[in-house]
């Protein structure tokens, strides 16, 4: 394989790991409870493509662009901009690089993170689109992926009657210690084996929450009853959205936030 060939070479990989260091350290929010807004995932060491000048430049924007998450209580409809990561959508939003995708994913359960992983294959190797940005409208079941330890001990391992325990969507599998150049690997940091939420954010993906979500989650958690420190539901739904994982942008509903991201270009996939 010829080095014109390999778009993620390991000369790239370690500039890319030292940028996504200095991201980490740029993006921090200084509170315990605030998600960490680092380049698209908060997470150091990412895997972008060589050639990915866009996106590396939305992942720089993003750093410096904090998500609020010291909400004490939150109103079922949000109708003012910082009650949601409105300077970080509006980045998703007016994002110059392409091609653009968005996935209108709802089912935890469904092979949700390996299709947007095919389709940034695909779309980066196949296509040779590096600035190619896919883009995660997470709602549903779907948005338990984006939730912290701190809500699944106290709240969603019991919510889903204990089938999960913790997050393992934002878990890296072996294989994300893969050698990146190698991207042809069937075991390494881009097959099957690696799907992952924190791998897919290094990678250039972006996770948009949803307010609605997260009401409605925190409805279905007062119905069963868990609620050890007594809130009420505004209480409850400021503590979920307060523990979303680093990188997420919280938006006041993705489904209402769809038409926006198509108007601006995205393609939608389901």
């Amino acid at each position: 394989m010829s080095n014109e060939q390999n778009l993620l070479s390991r000369r790239d990989v370690m500039k890319r790991a030292v940028w996504g260091a200095g991201a980490l350290a740029v993006g921090a929010v200084g509170t315990q409870t605030s998600a960490v807004a680092a380049g698209l995932s908060g997470n150091p060491g990412n895997l972008l493509p060589t050639g990915a000048r866009s996106l590396k430049e939305l992942g720089e924007r993003l750093a410096k662009t904090p998500r609020r998450r010291d909400f004490k209580t939150v109103p079922m409809i949000l109708t003012k901009p910082d009650e949601w990561d409105d300077a970080a959508l509006r980045e998703i939003i007016h994002y110059a690089g392409g091609p653009k995708q968005v996935w209108d994913n709802t089912d935890v359960s469904s092979p949700w993170l390996n299709l947007m992983r095919n389709s940034m294959n695909v779309q980066v190797w196949a296509f040779r689109h590096p600035d190619f940005l896919c883009v995660s409208a997470t709602h549903g079941s779907a948005h338990w992926a984006l939730y912290d330890d701190f809500i699944w001990n106290k709240y969603l391992a019991q919510m889903t009657g204990g089938k999960w325990k913790g997050n393992e969507w934002v878990k890296e599998p072996p294989a994300a210690a893969a050698d990146p150049a190698n991207f042809e690997n069937p075991e390494g940091v881009f097959a099957p084996g690696d799907n992952s939420v924190t791998v897919l954010q290094r990678r250039g993906a972006v996770f948009l929450g949803c307010h609605n979500g997260i009401w409605e989650i925190t409805e279905g958690v007062l119905k069963k009853g868990i609620n050890p420190d007594g809130l009420s539901h505004e209480q409850m739904a400021a503590e979920f959205t307060n523990h979303l994982i680093p990188g997420v942008i919280l938006t006041p509903g993705v489904v209402g936030t769809l038409p926006e991201l198509q108007l601006a270009g995205f393609q939608y996939a389901k």
